[in-house]
């Protein structure tokens, strides 16, 4: 590895453990974070694993050492996925991002989470996610569906349907509203307790 690419996987890590500091409520302090969080794990391991799948001499050890970061953190991400910047992944456990998924900047998923397939042909199968999007514990986004910049996707959702951006998504099947103007989003949660995220 060069060192412009060692400088920049590091400057992309210092903006990974930025975006959970924004996030997490719980940390502590970025050397608590870098220790202890299995999402940050799971994305940086990921990050590297990336890299070897796009490699077609060495995907089945992308593959394979993607089963071991599975097993050690509870997240499992398929080393194919395409993850953006600033990404977190809360709690992490249970989490499943599926070979064709593509996820964009500032995402957050909470435990729980599957972007996974409705399909097993070899054809994109997964979810694409915009920018800025949050999607709840336990939710479940389903199909080669697109999801908007700033969507919200409350816990439990599921989600088989493209979802436009600024749109909050809540249920089984996901229906969805649009803020109003000026709402106050705590008051929101109230009125629509299953974005409780």
């Amino acid at each position: 590895m060069s060192g412009n690419a060692i400088g920049s996987a590091l400057a992309q890590a210092r903006e990974d453990v930025d975006a959970a500091m924004a996030r997490d409520p719980a940390a502590n302090g970025r050397l608590e974070l870098i220790l202890t969080s299995p999402g940050l794990h799971a994305i940086w391991a990921h990050r590297v694993l990336h890299r070897l799948f796009l490699r077609p001499g060495t995907r089945l050890l992308a593959r394979v050492l993607a089963i071991v970061v599975r097993s050690v953190t509870g997240v499992e991400i398929h080393p194919g996925a395409v993850l953006g910047r600033r990404f977190f992944i809360d709690h992490g456990m249970g989490v499943v991002i599926g070979e064709t998924a593509e996820v964009g900047d500032d995402v957050m998923l909470y435990h729980g989470v599957t972007l996974g397939a409705r399909s097993s042909e070899k054809v994109k199968r997964h979810p694409t996610v915009g920018n800025r999007v949050t999607i709840g514990a336990g939710a479940k986004v389903l199909g080669p569906v697109y999801i908007g910049d700033d969507v919200q996707i409350g816990a439990n959702s599921v989600v088989v349907r493209d979802l436009p951006a600024g749109a909050v998504a809540t249920g089984i099947p996901a229906t969805v509203r649009f803020p109003k103007a000026g709402e106050d989003p705590y008051e929101a949660l109230f009125r629509d307790p299953a974005i409780f995220i």
